[in-house]
């Protein structure tokens, strides 16, 4: 297996990945995986895909992260991870799309509209 390259995307967050056969490192951004993402249940958030396909531990991995916030990197991060897996194995489409793993998120902020004070809300009515 050579190098797979993906893309994951969630909010304004993108997430580069690239995977490779290996021991199971993970960087982003140059820094360890643990330390980007302290939180516990955003590690598992990322880490849920690899769990499903049993290869926590089988995979190296680098990746690039950039916009949005640490919510929305992990999103991206967990899709770009989820099609990697896809595209090494086939076979694992059922489970991951049973899990919602392989469907991009597509909430995002609403744009701000003229004449509003927000994206819906308005600027105080007076009747004189």
């Amino acid at each position: 297996m050579s190098d797979i390259t993906t893309t994951g995307r969630r909010k304004t967050s993108i997430a580069q990945i690239r995977l490779r056969e290996g021991s199971g490192t993970f960087k982003i951004n140059g820094k360890e995986f643990t330390d980007y993402f302290p939180s516990l249940s955003m590690q598992n958030t990322i880490l849920r895909p690899l769990e499903i396909a049993s290869a926590v531990h089988r995979f190296d991995m680098e990746a690039k992260t950039s916009g949005g916030g640490i919510a929305g990197q992990a999103g991206a991060l967990r899709l770009a991870i989820s099609r990697a897996l896809l595209r090494n194995e086939e076979s694992l489409r059922g489970s991951l799309r049973e899990e919602g793993l392989l469907t991009r998120d597509p909430r995002m902020k609403e744009r701000k509209k003229y004449g509003l004070a927000g994206r819906r809300k308005r600027f105080q009515f007076s009747k004189r």
